[in-house]
């Protein structure tokens, strides 16, 4: 196994460490969680899921005590009898040990995981590989990355997997379905799975898919909250003041890598006309993956305009985003509608095919076009200006 130096994770975890010594690190399986870990220097790896491993931790004081001023991880802690118990004693006895953990995501949204651990750990969302990642692989093809998806076995595979992902379909179900959460009717929920990956970007309706799935509305909601747990979904709600014009309660759901959506939606290469969808994808995947946060908004109103992503500032500033592959392609009708309602905020198209930003004038609407290097430098700290150039329309 070839393990690869992800330098933007690796800084990421060094200074996370400098405000903790317990890392909670999550992500979907086969994201690279393990190779992460290994690659990080001067660590040593434990596996929970072997039984040798768990003994060694029965006593948690004398096996902490062996790796006083060191760097552990301990994979799969969710096999553990008592996790939450180590890791407290951890952070409270042994501060100079730092500890990557990793486990299931139902043991990290437990309540007792949760309290116990209360400001005692950082945490960090190992998504889908991002630009940076794509020079550390040693591939910038954003083609490739698009179709093959951000899955480091996936995205690095000689010819296309394709009997992967269903594999991993399979590993899904078996280990983080079937032994943590006791669902039931795989058919049921893999065909509901299969079916947010196809229409993956749209807006959710749940009795759109109770009848195919032959299972009820509830069943579905269900599932749904369990896919978004495990951050094989993300569910991107709407921004709304209640206004009546407004949607307010209907969500949108994304799948959490493109390569599922072009495998399932049977692209063998990838067209023209799909390059928006997927480009909006990644987008949503390196927004996340830099803020380490899963609240971002999505805007519609009544007569159909609607933004791909809204980022609330604050009470009063709403900051727009708009994914485009070219930027040729957008229309500030949906826009214009936004900031009719509210008026304060920044407002971005982020193209692939923007190189330098530049500012376009609509009518008095103030629109910037950035790479998405650029959406993120400008959304970490914003530059006043924020652009280059001032057009008029």
């Amino acid at each position: 196994m070839v393990i690869k130096n992800r330098k933007y994770w690796q800084k990421l975890i060094e200074d996370l460490w400098r405000e903790k010594s317990i890392l909670w690190l999550s992500g979907v399986r086969r994201t690279g969680k393990t190779c992460l870990c290994q690659s990080v220097p001067g660590i040593e790896y434990f596996d929970c899921e072997l039984p040798r491993t768990r003994r060694l931790m029965e006593d948690p004081e004398s096996f902490l005590s062996m790796f006083k001023g060191k760097r552990i991880v301990l994979d799969e802690i969710h096999r553990l009898a008592n996790p939450s118990e180590l890791l407290k004693i951890a952070a409270d006895y042994f501060p100079n040990v730092k500890i990557i953990a990793t486990g299931s995501s139902t043991l990290g949204a437990s309540a007792k995981f949760k309290d116990t651990l209360t400001g005692r750990k950082t945490e960090m969302w190992l998504t889908p590989m991002i630009t940076e990642d794509l020079i550390d692989f040693g591939n910038t093809d954003i083609m490739h990355r698009l179709h093959r998806g951000g899955v480091p076995p996936f995205f690095l595979a000689r010819k296309y997997p394709e009997r992967d992902f269903q594999e991993w379909l399979d590993a899904y179900w078996a280990k983080d379905i079937q032994e943590l959460f006791r669902l039931e009717r795989r058919f049921s929920f893999q065909r509901f799975l299969e079916l947010l990956f196809m229409q993956s970007g749209g807006v959710f309706e749940a009795t759109k898919f109770a009848r195919p799935c032959e299972v009820s509305r509830t069943t579905i909601h269900n599932y749904l909250s369990v896919l978004e747990a495990t951050f094989v979904v993300q569910v991107i709600r709407p921004f709304n003041t209640y206004r009546t014009t407004e949607i307010i309660s209907a969500p949108k759901v994304y799948s959490f890598d493109t390569g599922f959506i072009c495998h399932y939606k049977g692209w063998e290469s990838i067209r023209s006309e799909d390059l928006g969808l997927l480009w909006e994808h990644f987008v949503l995947n390196e927004i996340q993956a830099r803020f380490q946060k899963r609240n971002l908004l999505y805007w519609r109103d009544k007569r159909h305009h609607e933004l791909d992503f809204v980022l609330q500032k604050n009470s009063k500033e709403m900051i727009a985003v708009e994914c485009k592959w070219s930027a040729e392609h957008f229309d500030p009708t949906s826009l214009k509608a936004f900031r009719h309602i509210y008026n304060r905020g920044q407002n971005y198209v982020v193209a692939h095919d923007v190189q330098r930003a530049y500012l376009h004038e609509y009518k008095g609407l103030k629109v910037g076009f950035v790479s998405l290097d650029q959406l993120i430098s400008n959304l970490k700290t914003p530059i006043q200006p924020p652009l280059t150039a001032d057009v008029k329309s």
